[in-house]
């Protein structure tokens, strides 16, 4: 089964195993199917970059295969900010400014396609919610300006012990009006989004590819999962050049979707023992904190 075929049918199944399986159980079947394509696809194409890298006698100093030793998460948040940022516009007729502070210089080893997932659909939540928040307490024609999308980078401190784990951290933080009581428990559940429904899960019926602003959360599982790495040794499409691909091929923005970018955000911060946890000040704002 192909990508489109395989994300398209996703949503149908969802639906029909509704009928005899509990949310959660639901939601730990995807967890696991979509963990191990993670993991299948990541094996795969470590294993074709180290063996490029020895055919072709080709050694770059910082990567190992699919790893960059020196990723900047800096570079990596610009990148994805300027993308989001024209969805956004193209959405919403305008976008936040983001502003970066902390330790802006630092590096880790990591597999940039997993933090351009993770980093992209962060800032597709936050920016919506940031320009939706404001339009709505402020005219049209008011001069305040809407408030940037705060980044803080904190590098991994120094080991208190050979074996205490290092994770570089990073704190997202928008105003944009947060998340009430009630959804807190659902915010990486899949199919919730409080993308223009009231904050209620999103029904399947409209779900298929071709119809509805909503599906087009499966442009960033689909690029996410199966679409091309961002390295260049696995072609020359970028992660964001196939969603933006498909969303205009479908008509669509992508600005918000159905609902699974966080949940699959926040299997990817986990895949290699990191974490990502939501903090929501209702009426404000919110926090992503990302350990990777």
């Amino acid at each position: 089964m192909t990508s489109p075929q395989w994300l398209k049918a996703l949503p149908r199944s969802f639906q029909e195993c509704a009928r005899y399986m509990t949310p959660e159980q639901i939601s730990n079947f995807l967890d696991d199917a979509i963990r191990n394509r993670i993991a299948v696809r990541l094996i795969a194409e470590q294993h074709i970059a180290l063996s490029r890298t020895v055919v072709r006698d080709e050694h770059d100093n910082d990567h190992i295969g699919i790893v960059q030793l020196s990723c900047s998460p800096r570079d990596m948040i610009r990148m994805c900010a300027s993308f989001v940022g024209d969805l956004c516009e193209a959405t919403l007729g305008t976008s936040p400014r983001i502003d970066i502070d902390g330790e802006v210089d630092a590096t880790f080893a990591y597999v940039p396609v997993h933090l351009e997932y993770i980093l992209t659909e962060i800032l597709k939540n936050s920016f919506r919610a940031t320009v939706e928040w404001h339009q709505k307490h402020h005219s049209s024609a008011s001069l305040s300006p809407i408030p940037p999308v705060l980044i803080t980078i904190s590098p991994p401190p120094s080991p208190s012990s050979p074996q205490s784990p290092r994770y570089l951290s990073m704190r997202i933080r928008d105003q944009g009006g947060g998340v009430t009581p009630a959804d807190m428990s659902r915010i990486f559940s899949y199919s919730f989004t409080t993308a223009g429904r009231g904050a209620e899960a999103f029904e399947w019926d409209d779900a298929d590819l071709g119809g509805g602003p909503y599906a087009a959360q499966h442009v960033g599982g689909s690029a996410a999962v199966d679409g091309p790495s961002s390295g260049a040794e696995f072609g020359s499409e970028s992660l964001f050049a196939e969603m933006a691909g498909r969303g205009v091929q479908m008509g669509m923005g992508t600005i918000a979707g159905l609902g699974y970018g966080l949940p699959m955000s926040h299997l990817y911060a986990r895949y290699f023992g990191g974490s990502l946890d939501f903090f929501s000040l209702d009426g404000w704002g919110s926090d992503f904190i990302i350990f990777l």
